[in-house]
This record gives structure tokens, C-alpha cells and sequence, in this order.
């Protein structure tokens, strides 16, 4: 019996060093190997980029004319982007409050919808370079003299939708904030006195008061730090993210960057 328990332990302990050896020797390699990124190759072999996008945030996403095509800045951006990738660019239209939940769960390859960089987000996704850069404001109606900064909002009501970066700004600075779906609500909300501001991306306020010249609105503060604006895509997605970067630096260099920013803006916010 004894002999028998020797024998049974020499050849464990000989297939076990055997599998330390070819682990040591890259016998070990193969779940690395089947984990790489096919996240750009996916995107080639079907032939489409797809892009989560509002719809509704004008001048960035949204209908011509409420109900035509779909357009605005970010839209003809990812257009020309997935042109340089030699794909099609399918737009999937979704409400804000669920677009991250729609890139994790693999609905769309990424997100162009303004999506400000900051470090939360940025632990969990990955990031293309910036293609917009602005600053945040705060939004009142004009005869509203009690809110002057950022620190004013404290107490204050704004209307913020809950997953976007301004609403983390409005928070910060102390204000109690209403939910809502987007741009469109908030500013009614603030027309309508039901809240005191809503915290917002400058670009987003100048189209506006551009195409509503009677909206009773105004900037009553900017805050001091710019924010910077880029497509999203899901943890992992470096060679994805890498083919837009070299996208967009081609698109900046051949001027179509510009030419897009001038057409919304009057002025080049991609630099």
C-alpha cells in the first residue's frame, strides 16, 4: 500500500511539474490569446459604424425641420469619421438617460452626443480626442438678478438631465435638481419659472438663442474650466478608438472639421 502511495505521488508531482513547464513555455497563453480586440474588425466585417445619438439636441443631433433627416454637428462628425474608416455611419437614436447602459449591453459600437470627458467616465470607457471643446453656463430667464456665478445656484432648482456632466456640475455647486430629458425641457422649465436655471453646454445656448431670439433666456455665468467633448466607446475598444483618433486627425488636416463647425457655430470649436 505504501509502495503503491509513492508511486501514485511521483506521478503527480511529475505531471505537475510537466504543466509548469509548458505554462513557463506559453502553454498558459491560449485565454489571452481568444480575449483581443476585434472591436475595429467587427466594425469592417459588417460594414457600418453604429452611433448612439439623442436626436433631440439641437445643433449637435436632431430632425431637420422637427421631422426630416437626421442632422447637426455631431452627426455629419461621425458621418465623415466613418467615411475615413470606409464604413457606413447608422445612427440608433436613444434618450440620454440610457445611452450608457445601450453601449455596455453592445446595442451600438459607441456614442456621439457630446459626451464630456471626465475621470468617472473615463475608468470606464474608452475615449476618442476631443472633437468639440466649450464651457458649461448657467441659463436663467433675463430679468433673473439673483443668480450672477456658479456659487449662486446653491438652494437653487435647475433642471438637469441626471446622467449628463452638467448635472454633476449643478450638484456640486449646491443646487436641488429636477430631471429631465434634455435641452428642449430644461429651458421651458426655466421660461415657465418652475425652476431657477439649468447648467449647459454654451454651444448649445447660442444655436438656441440664434433660432429663438424671444426665448427670455440669458447666460448668467460661464464657468472657468473647459469641457471637452469626444465619441465614446465600451472598455477595451483600442483599436476602434485608435481609427477614429487617426479619422478625425486626417478630417482636421483636410479642413472638413472646421467646415462642419463653421456651418453650425460661425466658429471652429473642434481645437
Amino acid at each position: 500500500m505504501n509502495s503503491l502511495r509513492t508511486r501514485r505521488s511521483v506521478i503527480a508531482a511529475t505531471l505537475a511539474s510537466a504543466a509548469l513547464v509548458l505554462t513557463a513555455c506559453g502553454g498558459g497563453s491560449t485565454p489571452a490569446q481568444s480575449g483581443g480586440d476585434t472591436s475595429l474588425s467587427d466594425v469592417k466585417s459588417k460594414g457600418e459604424l453604429v452611433i448612439a445619438t439623442e436626436g433631440t439636441y439641437r445643433p449637435f443631433s436632431f430632425h431637420a425641420e422637427g421631422a426630416g433627416d437626421l442632422t447637426g454637428f455631431d452627426v455629419e462628425i461621425a458621418q465623415a469619421v466613418a467615411g475615413k474608416l470606409g464604413v457606413k455611419a447608422t445612427f440608433q437614436e436613444t434618450q440620454f438617460d440610457g445611452i450608457f447602459a445601450g453601449l455596455d449591453s453592445k446595442r451600438f459600437d459607441t456614442i456621439a452626443n457630446q459626451i464630456s470627458i471626465n475621470d468617472e467616465r473615463k475608468a470606464k470607457y474608452e475615449f476618442s480626442t476631443p472633437y468639440t471643446i466649450s464651457t458649461g453656463v448657467v441659463v436663467t430667464k433675463s430679468d433673473n438678478t439673483g443668480i450672477n456665478s456658479f456659487a449662486d445656484l446653491k438652494g437653487k432648482t435647475t433642471a438637469q438631465s441626471l446622467t449628463s456632466n452638467f448635472y454633476k456640475m449643478a450638484v456640486e455647486a449646491g443646487a436641488n435638481v429636477q430631471a429631465v430629458e434634455g435641452w428642449a425641457q430644461s429651458a421651458t422649465l426655466v421660461q415657465q419659472g418652475r425652476v431657477d436655471a439649468t447648467v449647459n453646454d454654451k454651444l448649445t445656448y447660442l444655436d438656441y438663442a440664434k433660432n429663438t431670439p424671444d426665448s427670455g433666456l440669458k447666460v448668467a455665468a460661464e464657468a472657468p474650466d473647459k469641457t471637452e467633448s469626444a465619441f465614446v466607446f465600451r472598455k477595451g475598444s483600442t483599436e476602434l478608438t485608435a481609427a477614429v483618433d487617426k479619422a478625425m486627425a486626417d478630417l482636421q488636416a483636410d479642413g472638413t472639421m472646421a467646415k462642419i463647425s463653421e456651418k453650425y457655430f460661425g466658429a471652429d470649436v473642434t481645437k
